[in-house]
């Protein structure tokens, strides 16, 4: 275990491996100032172009972003009032009040100091796991893992919100594109058509690309303009909001461990740990008077839940190959890109690599945080950059990285084909994720499967662990929607008259 962590920060910190690290922070950094990206469009953008890297490099990059957007994501919702991403909702609720009274630096370096010991509290998180988890990842068989896919898709109606039969819909639909192609256990194609660009199937790249990114563009595009108008300046009090945190570091200490519990339930959505952190910290607190009006609290609590859930979903993605988001989804494909298998085989014969994840983690949050507080004024200042400006170089980088797989004329169609797809299923507000975890499970499922019946007959269904998986899965289902309605709940009662920023938009 200890030799693991050593090899673990030895291999990250080659040269190369640092630098791709670095790059993931900038350009996680980046998308998150961009409100209603978030890290699921970062790591679809960067996907294409993993291909032929070495596999510490292009890891440690993804986790760069990963870790982070949730620090970047504060910018847009502290200056303009507007959520960076779905993480940073709650953080409107006083950050931007504390703006417009011209504490805007104490809010971002409050935020900034929170997100960093909240991901270090996740990474510390994950890492006292492994020696605990280990012995019962290697225990599971294809039976178990077969579960664990199950487990995965269960998850479909948390992740869709208020909407789980489209959220299902969604879900088939991903299932029956992982069908497109070979059968992963049998010389036979499935729905290629006699179109030879089929045979090898869709690819995760593309799917992703086009469900995520260029709806996200599009939408950006049509609102035409600044993203925000104006925004309130700065101030200062850079200090100011470093000394609430530390003042408040059991606030802190308390809401990261929450973050990572909800983090590891896999589907919980991160608006679902940052509205439960919000309310939690306001139902708790002796004096309620200043929520919503600008109380730093409810900055510091959202923030450190926030970023100490990147080490709460890490941990079913990891140790069970279950993503535990809709980021963790692709990172999960990527690791499948690489020729990694999550789950027992990656804590049997790569555990290096997990300590080079869990440092990435650690170290990104770190850089994430310095590059954040040394350029925040230079970054204030480019949220409020016309998009139609910076649209042209994300789409071109969007086409370039869904050619450059195959080289063939049928990836510009099929990304044009998802990136419509994509449009109309956030038009009708069907929630993408599902299908996105339904593409990526889809051959996983099927090949357990008939591991598991080959194996065993139907006598695997009896094991203890596949009774206990299954229970698992009606019970996380049941808690999902328990929480979700928990959440809905807390968020309407946090809308407090004064809060003026849950309008979502900076006041003119």
């Amino acid at each position: 275990m200890i030799d693991a962590l050593v090899n673990g920060l030895v291999i990250l910190m080659d040269p190369f491996r640092m630098l791709m690290l670095f790059a993931g922070v900038v350009i996680g950094i980046t998308v998150g100032i961009l409100p209603g990206l978030g890290g699921l469009m970062g790591m679809a953008l960067v996907l294409p172009f993993l291909f032929g890297m070495d596999s510490y490099a292009g890891i440690a990059m993804l986790i760069g972003i990963a870790a982070a957007v949730p620090s970047a994501d504060t910018f847009p919702s502290v200056l303009m009032g507007i959520p960076g991403s779905s993480g940073s909702q709650a953080t409107i609720m006083d950050g931007y009040p504390m703006a417009r009274k011209g504490q805007a630096a104490r809010a971002l370096s409050a935020s900034f100091m929170a997100s960093l010991l909240g991901g270090l509290i996740g990474a510390a998180a994950l890492t006292a796991l492994i020696p605990f988890a280990r012995p019962l990842v290697l225990a599971f068989g294809s039976p178990e893992l077969f579960m664990l896919t199950i487990l995965g898709l269960s998850m479909v109606g948390v992740l869709s919100g208020s909407r789980p039969l489209l959220g299902i819909i969604g879900a088939v639909a991903g299932l029956t594109l992982g069908m497109v192609g070979g059968a992963p256990v049998a010389p036979e194609y499935r729905f290629v058509f006699g179109e030879l660009y089929l045979y090898d199937g869709f690819s995760l790249v593309i799917l992703a690309l086009g469900l995520f990114a260029i709806p996200e563009i599009i939408d950006l595009l049509a609102k035409g303009g600044s993203i925000a108008q104006r925004g309130p300046g700065l101030g200062g009090g850079w200090m100011d909001g470093v000394r609430d945190t530390l003042r408040n570091k059991w606030l802190v200490v308390r809401h990261s461990l929450f973050g990572v519990i909800i983090g590891a339930i896999p589907g919980m959505g991160s608006s679902i740990i940052d509205w439960l952190n919000y309310g939690y910290v306001v139902q708790t607190s002796k004096d309620r008077s200043q929520f919503g009006k600008g109380d730093v609290r409810g900055v510091i609590a959202p923030e450190a839940a926030n970023n100490s859930r990147e080490g709460g979903v890490l941990m079913p993605t990891l140790l069970f190959g279950v993503p535990g988001s809709s980021a963790m989804a692709l990172f999960l494909g990527a690791l499948l890109i690489f020729g990694i298998q999550p789950g027992p085989a990656l804590l049997r014969d790569d555990l290096d690599l997990v300590f080079v994840i869990i440092w990435s983690l650690a170290i990104g949050n770190v850089m994430g945080t310095v590059i954040c507080l040394a350029l925040s004024r230079p970054i204030a200042r480019l949220t409020f950059v016309p998009f139609h400006f910076i649209a042209p170089v994300v789409l071109c980088i969007v086409i370039l990285g869904a050619f450059q797989e195959t080289r063939h004329w049928g990836d510009l169609v099929a990304l044009f084909c998802f990136g419509l797809v994509g449009w109309l299923m956030k038009r009708i507000e069907m929630p993408r994720p599902p299908l996105l975890i339904g593409f990526i499970l889809s051959g996983l499922a099927e090949r357990y499967l008939w591991m598991s019946y080959n194996l065993y007959d139907w006598d695997w269904l009896y094991r203890p662990l596949v009774i206990t998986i299954g229970a698992l899965c009606i019970a996380l289902v049941i808690g999902g929607i328990w929480l979700k309605r928990r959440s809905a709940t807390g968020e309407q009662a946090s809308q407090l008259p004064t809060a003026d920023a849950g309008t979502g938009r900076a006041q003119p």
